[in-house]
């Protein structure tokens, strides 16, 4: 089969950077992906999510920061990410027709992009967090959420209850107080990449065995849930 994806270069300051999008007939809404601290776009996580999207009636655009797109395993300073995020979703703007154009990331890539929509430099219909990393691990006193009260758009929170970067109580605490602009679908015993070790259980031999899920899987899993809410904002 064809890859239905369409690889592009979007300018920054730092030099070009790749990116994938595609665009199925007549699509409700563009959705902008962008990846973690610690894989790039191609990872199996973000290729199943973006291309479940694509099956349910969203164009998309995935692309690398240009940390990942140069080999480096440091994540750039957050003036380079916020460049990157304001230039690709620029790109997914002249890509569109008609319809709604939303940010979403997973773990940095969610933070930055609601950190640009926070200060006005993007302007989605809306987020979707792949993970929302609240604060690092084992350190709740570090919110990270100010600037969350300065976005004035639908925010949906994917989260695992077991994510590290999120202890659960402090997101819920964080939902409550963003009201009617946010919601949090969490997943019992997720972790950060929303693994759940034996979440799939069979009898074999008497025994209860668990399957781990491919990121790929994984990924795709989440893309329902993010459509019904796109389409619920629409």
């Amino acid at each position: 089969m064809a890859d239905p994806e369409e690889t592009l270069k979007v300018f920054t300051v730092k030099g070009t950077v790749s990116a994938k999008y595609a665009r199925p007939r007549s699509p409700f809404a563009t959705i902008v992906v962008a990846h973690g601290a610690g894989a790039g776009m191609d990872h199996p996580f973000l290729v199943g999510f973006a291309r479940a999207c694509l099956e349910e009636g969203m164009a998309t655009m995935r692309f690398n920061f240009p940390f990942v797109e140069s080999g480096r395993r440091s994540p750039d300073t957050e003036a380079v990410l916020r460049d990157t995020w304001r230039a690709v979703f620029e790109a997914a703007l002249g890509r569109r027709k008609k319809e709604p154009v939303w940010a979403s990331g997973k773990s940095l890539g969610g933070r930055l992009a609601s950190m640009c929509a926070a200060d006005a430099e993007i302007a989605p219909a809306g987020l979707v967090f792949l993970g929302y990393p609240l604060h690092p691990p084992g350190k709740p006193e570090r919110i990270r959420d100010e600037h969350l009260y300065r976005v004035d758009a639908p925010m949906l929170f994917l989260q695992g209850t077991s994510d590290p970067f999120a202890s659960p109580e402090l997101l819920q605490r964080v939902v409550q107080k963003l009201g009617d602009r946010a919601t949090l679908v969490p997943f019992e015993g997720g972790g950060h990449s929303f693994e759940v070790r034996g979440e799939v259980r069979g009898e074999v031999r008497g025994e209860v065995r668990g399957r781990k899920r491919e990121p790929r899987e994984v990924g795709a899993s989440l893309a329902p849930h993010a459509a019904a809410f796109i389409r619920d904002h629409a």
